[in-house]
C-alpha cells in the first residue's frame, strides 16, 4: 500500500506524508506506528499520534483491512462494573488506540467467568486485533483462556502467567513518595491503616511502607499495618483506637482516600487539628474523596490513565509481532493538599 493509499485523494485531506512530516519520520515508520506493526521508541509512535490528531487523518478503513487482514478494534475487557479503577484505564487506552483511528469495545464481565467466556468469544467472532483486560483490583488474575494467537495485555491486574505482558502502577514508588513526603514534614510516629489483608494492594503497601520506613530508621506505629476494610467507617475506627494507643502518633498514612477521608473525620471530632498535630495521606486520588475531604487531602494518584496508554502502545507492539512479555511498572505521583 502507498503512502496515498492510507488517506483519501480528495483535495484539502490529510495523507500519511503529511503526518509523517509533521511528526519527524519516515512514510514507512508512520504507518508502522499506525499499523502496530515493527518496533520504535513510545515517544516516536507518540509523535505520530499527535500528528494523527493535530492533522485529523483519517485513514480508509476498507483498504488498511485489505492490505492488513485487521478488523483495526481492539478489544477492552473489564471486570469493574462500577468503572471507579477500569474507566481511567480505558480512556488512556483509548487516547492512544483512538489517534490510530483503533476503534475500542468495551465489555464488562461483572467479575462472572461464564460472562467472561461469552464476551471473549464474541471478541473473537469479531476478529479483534488485540485484548487489554482491566479490573478493579490488583490482585495477578488468571489469563483467558484461548487467546493463544490474539495479542493481550493485562491493566492493572497483571496475569499470573509472566510470559504475558501486564502493566501496572508501581505501588513502591508510590508508597515511597507518601512515606517520604511525611518524613520531610517532620513526621516520625507514622501509623499505617489498610484495606483487607487478602486484597494484594493492602499487603504490598503495608510491605512497602515497613521496608521505607525501616529504611529511614524507623518503626511503624503499633509494630504493624492496621488491616480492615475499605471504608471510611474503618478509618474512624481505626483512628479513634490509634489515638487512645498510640496518642503520640503524628501521621496516618491510609492505604486508600476512603480510609484516609474517615480518618480526617475522626481526627476533626476527637480535636486533633490536621495537619498541625497529625497528617493524613491517601491513595487513589479519587476526587469524590479527597477534594469533598476536610481538609482536602494529600494523596497518591496511582495514575491509571498512563497504565491504560502504556497498556495500549504495548498492545500495537504484540500486534506488529514484537511483544515485550513481563510485568510493566508505571510509577505513581504524590498530589499535595491541605491534609499535610
Amino acid at each position: 500500500m502507498t503512502a496515498d493509499a492510507a488517506g483519501s485523494s480528495s483535495s484539502g485531506r490529510a495523507k500519511l506524508a503529511d503526518v509523517a512530516r509533521l511528526a519527524g519520520v519516515s512514510v514507512g515508520t508512520a504507518s508502522k506506528a499506525l499499523s502496530g506493526s515493527g518496533r520504535m521508541r513510545p515517544e516516536t509512535r507518540q509523535r505520530v499520534l499527535e500528528a494523527v490528531a493535530e492533522l485529523d487523518f483519517r485513514p480508509n478503513p476498507q483498504a488498511q483491512s485489505l492490505h492488513s487482514g485487521r478488523s483495526w478494534t481492539v478489544g477492552l475487557m473489564t471486570t469493574d462494573g462500577i468503572g471507579r479503577f477500569s474507566t481511567p484505564v480505558l480512556l488512556g487506552a483509548e487516547d492512544a488506540l483512538g489517534a490510530g483511528k483503533i476503534s475500542v469495545l468495551l465489555c464488562d464481565t461483572r467479575g462472572d467467568a461464564i460472562r467472561e467466556q461469552h464476551h471473549l468469544r464474541n471478541l473473537m467472532d469479531r476478529r479483534v486485533d488485540g485484548i487489554i483486560v482491566t479490573g478493579r483490583r490488583t490482585d495477578a488474575r488468571p489469563p483467558l483462556e484461548g487467546v493463544q494467537r490474539i495479542p493481550t495485555v493485562y491493566a492493572l491486574s497483571p496475569s499470573t502467567d509472566p510470559d504475558d505482558i501486564s502493566v501496572v502502577s508501581d505501588d513502591l514508588s508510590g508508597v515511597r513518595l507518601a512515606v517520604e513526603h511525611l518524613l520531610a514534614t517532620g513526621r516520625t510516629r507514622i501509623a499505617h491503616i489498610t484495606g483487607p489483608a487478602h486484597h494484594a494492594a493492602a499487603r504490598d503497601r503495608a510491605r512497602h511502607t515497613l521496608d521505607v520506613l525501616g529504611g529511614a530508621g524507623l518503626e511503624i506505629v503499633g509494630g504493624r499495618a492496621q488491616f480492615g476494610e475499605w471504608s471510611e467507617a474503618w478509618g474512624r475506627r481505626a483512628t479513634e483506637n490509634i489515638l487512645r494507643t498510640a496518642p503520640d502518633t503524628d501521621a496516618l498514612f491510609c492505604g486508600n482516600d476512603q480510609i484516609a477521608r474517615g480518618a480526617a473525620d475522626a481526627l476533626r471530632e476527637n480535636g486533633v487539628d490536621t495537619p498541625g498535630r497529625v497528617a493524613v495521606v491517601g491513595y487513589d486520588n479519587w476526587d469524590t474523596m479527597v477534594l469533598a475531604c476536610r481538609p482536602p487531602l494529600t494523596t497518591i494518584d496511582t495514575n491509571l490513565t498512563e497504565v491504560g496508554r502504556q497498556a495500549a502502545l504495548r498492545l500495537l507492539d504484540a500486534i506488529g509481532s514484537r511483544p515485550e512479555p513481563g510485568v510493566h511498572t508505571v510509577p505513581c505521583r504524590l498530589v499535595v493538599r491541605e491534609s499535610t
